[in-house]
This record gives C-alpha cells, sequence and structure tokens, in this order.
C-alpha cells in the first residue's frame, strides 16, 4: 500500500508499515473505512449521506436539523441538502417542535425505515467479511485494544461542548 494515499502526510519516517506506532494503524484503518463503507452502501443502490441520516433517525427520531449534522460530522447545509432529497423520496418529513414552533424536527418515515432495514441486511454480509481478519487465538486482545480505546475516545475532553 502506498501510504501517501492515506492523505497523513509523509509517513516514510515511521517505517514500514508493519513497524509503525499501534495509533497510526488504527488512523490508518480508520481512515480507509469510510470509503470503503460510503462503496457498499451505494453499490446497494442507496445514498451513503441519505443513509447515514436514516440511521441516526432510527436510533433517535425527531433530531433537528444541527443536532444530525453535530452528530455525523457534517455541515447543516449538508443536512438540509440530503433532508430535501429524503423528504422528497417520502422517507422523512420534517415537523415543528411542539414547544418550540420556530424549530423543526426531522422524523423517519416507514418507507425511511424500510431503506435502512434493506439496505444493512444487503450489505451485512460485505461488512462482516471486512471484519473477519482477526484471529480466533488473538481476538481477545483486539477486543481489548478496541474497548479500551473506546472508553478513552468517549470520556476525552476534546469531545465535550458544542465541537463535533
Amino acid at each position: 500500500m502506498d501510504a501517501k494515499k492515506l492523505g497523513f502526510g509523509d509517513l516514510d519516517s515511521l517505517g514500514p508499515m508493519e513497524e509503525w506506532p499501534i495509533g497510526r494503524l488504527f488512523a490508518a484503518a480508520s481512515r480507509l473505512a469510510g470509503p470503503v463503507m460510503w462503496r457498499l452502501i451505494e453499490k446497494h443502490g442507496t445514498s451513503p449521506a441519505g443513509f447515514f441520516v436514516l440511521r441516526a433517525l432510527v436510533s433517535e427520531d425527531g433530531l433537528r436539523p444541527g443536532e444530525l449534522a453535530k452528530r455525523l460530522l457534517i455541515s447543516p447545509a449538508t443536512v438540509t441538502t440530503v433532508v430535501d432529497t429524503l423528504e422528497r423520496n417520502g422517507h422523512v418529513e420534517r415537523r415543528r417542535d411542539e414547544r418550540d414552533r420556530r424549530a423543526l424536527r426531522v422524523h423517519i418515515n416507514p418507507s425511511g425505515l424500510a431503506v435502512v432495514s434493506e439496505t444493512g441486511a444487503a450489505m451485512k454480509d460485505d461488512i462482516w467479511s471486512m471484519y473477519d481478519v482477526v484471529d480466533e487465538e488473538d481476538e481477545p486482545a483486539v477486543r481489548r485494544f478496541l474497548l479500551r480505546l473506546i472508553e478513552k475516545f468517549d470520556s476525552a475532553d476534546a469531545y465535550e461542548g458544542d465541537h463535533p
């Protein structure tokens, strides 16, 4: 693999990839995972941005567009464009907030639920095959590493406040 394609700048000083620090390897794997997921979703005939908005609404229906933007790490303008398309296709609807009539909330419709369910089911085997790379005897160590990393990221000060 050409490390320059990862977008992290010149990594030659780190030596061969097999010798990179674990954090750098994790960052590289994470960086490559996003585009692969987008291609898998597109392969099944769904807009990746639309799919992720719908998935967020499955988890918590009735989010404000700004909250969707924060959760998905995309701009509010992108959320507006994606929600416009999803609404036009009958997958979501915007409704006024009952407590704050100035605010709009986005709600998923049955057809949006069907898109998430059908796309998720169609992608399931492809997704699981991507993660079928850990040998059984290595799984406990990998699991401990990932759980600790998740805990550390979850408690990091960088994720507190209004910043995405």
